[in-house]
């Protein structure tokens, strides 16, 4: 591998509220508007119930468990996730929203204690308490040293990116969008004095090419632009034409470098197009979904920690690596070795038809082949 490559942790959906928030040292109110669940605690329960009681409260690295010494072992020089969840104590739920995830401020260390150097905001949950609630967690993430992007207090500071400088080898450049396929409410869209998030209108060319003017105003040569998307539904492999020409516009008209798409509840098939990899779908990779019953074939409880090595001079990517994990009792564990096998299988299959092949190393880890 080159000596100036910069190698980028990614992971989808990261969820630290509700459930996993009453876990933790210092909780919210744990009062609920759901349907069926009125108390934030039942989440915990339900996690007990399905793998058996664990002590409370979780130390803030105790949700990342064996993910940490993969975190040491591979040393990713910057590390991405989408943040699902709003961070504050504000009581202003979304009105009619249904769901509403918050994490209590006082429990940011969890992130901190990963080393998490850029939350993507523009999701689905990060207004679930409000303007107020968005205020109160782009503060706390900046008070704790975590850059973010997709979300502020108007258009033009949810349009900037997160810019995060590797020393001797470059920038990453991270920007983040949101789309109403994966639940962003129109009401949600940032503008002239109107905080919210990087609402993106369609998934055109037109669009793919406004962004293009975005990051050509920004980049420098040897910068490694990254786009984080949250679209489409929950459930599914299917890669819409939809999906797939707008990342593949992202590249050609855009100059983006790696496609971080995220919303789906588990990992979703891989391109690598023109050296550049679309990752359509990355999966939930925390959350307090043990215990809930509905769509076990899709086995949501398996997760992965994507490595993705580019060449900073070209912006070529020159490996993709996946470490297979589970989520049990809000930890996350290595996942067995059938398991690992299954998801290998998995996304081998999906990746087929975008061009891929996903093979299992002996170090237990799965390595995206493409081209030839």
């Amino acid at each position: 591998m080159p000596a100036r490559t910069i190698t980028l942790f990614l992971c989808g959906d990261v969820m630290t509220g509700r459930g996993i928030d009453q876990a933790l040292p210092h909780p919210c109110a744990p009062h609920l508007f759901e349907d069926y669940v009125k108390d934030a605690r039942d989440y915990v329960a339900l996690a007990e119930d399905a793998h058996g009681r664990f002590p409370r409260p979780l130390g803030f690295a105790d949700i990342w468990g064996e993910a940490l010494e993969e975190l040491e072992r591979v040393r990713p020089d910057v590390r991405l996730i989408n943040l699902e969840t709003s961070v504050t104590t504000s009581e202003d739920a979304w009105p009619g929203k249904g769901i509403h995830y918050r994490m209590h401020p006082a429990n940011v260390p969890c992130l901190t204690a990963a080393r998490v150097d850029v939350c993507a905001l523009a999701n689905n949950h990060v207004l679930d308490w409000g303007v107020e609630g968005l205020r109160e967690t782009l503060a706390t993430l900046r008070r704790a040293g975590i850059a973010t992007a997709g979300a502020g207090e108007d258009l033009q500071e949810a349009q900037r990116p997160a810019v995060v400088e590797v020393p001797s080898r470059g920038r990453l450049l991270v920007f983040s969008f949101g789309t109403v396929s994966s639940g962003v409410l129109p009401e949600w869209a940032a503008g002239e004095g109107q905080p919210g998030v990087d609402l993106l209108p369609d998934l055109s060319l037109a669009t793919a090419r406004d962004i293009g003017a975005r990051v050509g105003a920004v980049k420098r040569t040897g910068d490694v632009v990254i786009a984080s998307i949250h679209w489409g539904g929950n459930w599914g492999y299917r890669v819409s034409p939809e999906h797939r020409a707008f990342a593949h516009a992202l590249v050609d008209e855009a100059g983006v470098d790696i496609v971080h798409g995220h919303s789906s509840h588990h990992p979703r098939g891989i391109e690598v197009y023109r050296d550049r990899p679309i990752l359509y779908g990355c999966g939930d990779f925390l959350n307090d979904y043990e215990g809930i019953s509905g769509y076990e074939s899709y086995r949501g409880d398996l997760t992965l920690m994507y490595f993705a090595s580019v060449d900073p001079a070209s912006g070529r990517l020159v490996a993709l690596r996946m470490t297979p994990m589970q989520v049990h009792q809000f930890r996350e564990r290595r996942a067995s070795a059938e398991d690992s096998a299954w998801l290998c299988g998995v996304l081998d299959r999906e990746g087929r038809a975008l061009g891929t092949r996903v093979l299992r190393t002996e170090d237990g880890m799965l390595t995206v082949e493409w081209g030839g």
